[in-house]
């Protein structure tokens, strides 16, 4: 994250209860069914995280980062726990990787937030990315959408469940996150777009990102209902998807939140960002994964054969690591065979060999795994003889 300017910025395991209620909504699907909430000895609620703006935005407030810079950018890469059936891309104890941008209300600054996931999305799923981009407006304009939306719909209540219809009675625009297909169905029916209620402002922000993901190459397509799932957004609104992950396709989700930083107790501050599920990340890329992440090796194997040279392999491998060389060294007592099919099979560059014969004459064996071949070096001069081997650029200078 370092080639945008971001830093990292880490959190507790749990928060206070009430961040969560405050921030992401009492009427969402996360505070209403998912947290996993407890009472601590001294009385308090407790919750382990279910998601990161929240939790960034409070450290933000707590921490006085607003007075360092006007614009803080922030990455986090975390844990995060809902009580939800486990299911492909769906788990209780889950990981994000996400970006925080606090203190620019501009699009510019939505536009980058999308290109990082953007970016992210295709190290790991190339092919088959779709981005949806929407706005949800500013708070202005909300409640007369939402009023326009519980008019529509209040006539057909009586085909919604009982979760919907409180829904629509607390916090109509959660009902674009029901899982109800007769809740979907009606919407598609009935509901008006947010987008026909924006204003003047909302609707050039809107137009200036879509034209700045234009100018980046970065194809979308505008979703009227996509609203997503948390009480804090504002303006934009974007999911990129991946093809061949079912019903879980969502690797990343994010948007604008311009109003959380002051209804957490700070002062009007702007903020954009997104979080991507790092399990679904590794479901897209697959069995590509593998071709894009080199096995791990080690430099050097230590093959330890007497038992008299079991405290020199422990001195050599300190000092080996130290010169900055990865050593693996042999603690089973197998054999030569053994330990050397153990070197190959860790892909070691240089076996260094501790036998009798040798530790009586103060040397080892440094066999090149490569080639076979083997001489013996004084034992006070491995570390300079194996940094020739590993940086032969090194002598040459």
């Amino acid at each position: 994250m370092s080639t945008y300017g971001y830093r990292e910025i880490r959190t507790p395991v749990f928060e206070s209860t009430e961040l969560f209620v405050r921030g992401i909504g009492s009427e969402t699907e996360i505070v209403g069914k998912e947290m996993y909430s407890f009472t601590d000895q001294g009385g308090r609620s407790l919750t382990l995280k279910p998601e990161l703006t929240a939790p960034v935005i409070r450290a933000y407030l707590q921490n006085n980062l607003g007075r360092e810079a006007p614009l803080s950018r922030l990455y986090y890469l975390d844990a995060l726990f809902r009580q939800e059936r486990p299911q492909k891309g769906r788990l209780r104890q889950f990981h994000q990787f996400g970006v925080e941008a606090i203190g620019s209300p501009h699009p510019e600054q939505d536009v980058e937030v999308i290109a990082i996931a953007h970016d992210l999305c295709q190290l790991f799923a190339p092919q088959g990315l779709t981005v949806r981009l929407n706005s949800v407006g500013s708070e202005d304009v909300r409640p007369a959408y939402l009023q326009r939306l519980r008019d529509a719909l209040e006539p057909h209540a009586a085909r919604l469940s009982e979760l919907d219809r409180r829904r629509l009675q607390t916090n109509p625009l959660r009902l674009f996150d029901s899982k109800d297909p007769d809740t979907q169905a009606l919407l598609d029916q009935h509901a008006p777009h947010i987008g026909d209620y924006l204003s003047g402002e909302d609707q050039e922000h809107f137009a200036a990102v879509q034209a700045g993901l234009m100018a980046l190459n970065i194809p979308f397509e505008h979703d009227p209902n996509l609203v997503r799932g948390l009480d804090y957004y504002t303006r934009t609104t974007f999911e990129i998807t991946a093809s061949g992950l079912g019903a879980q396709d969502a690797l990343v989700g994010g948007g604008r939140y311009d109003g959380l930083v002051a209804q957490l107790g700070g002062r009007d501050t702007p903020a954009v960002g997104f979080a991507a599920g790092i399990e679904r990340l590794l479901l897209a890329a697959g069995d590509a994964l593998a071709q894009q992440v080199p096995s791990p090796s080690a430099d050097v194997y230590l093959v330890v054969l007497a038992d008299e040279a079991r405290l020199t392999a422990l001195t050599c491998a300190k000092e080996l690591r130290r010169a900055g060389a990865t050593v693996i060294l042999e603690t089973l007592r197998r054999s030569m065979k053994a330990q050397l099919r153990e070197a190959n099979r860790a892909g070691a560059r240089v076996a260094i060999i501790f036998g009798e014969a040798e530790l009586a004459q103060g040397t080892a064996l440094v066999k090149n795994m490569a080639t076979g071949a083997q001489e013996a070096v004084a034992l006070g001069k491995l570390v300079e003889h194996l940094t020739t081997i590993m940086h032969p650029e090194a002598e040459d200078s």
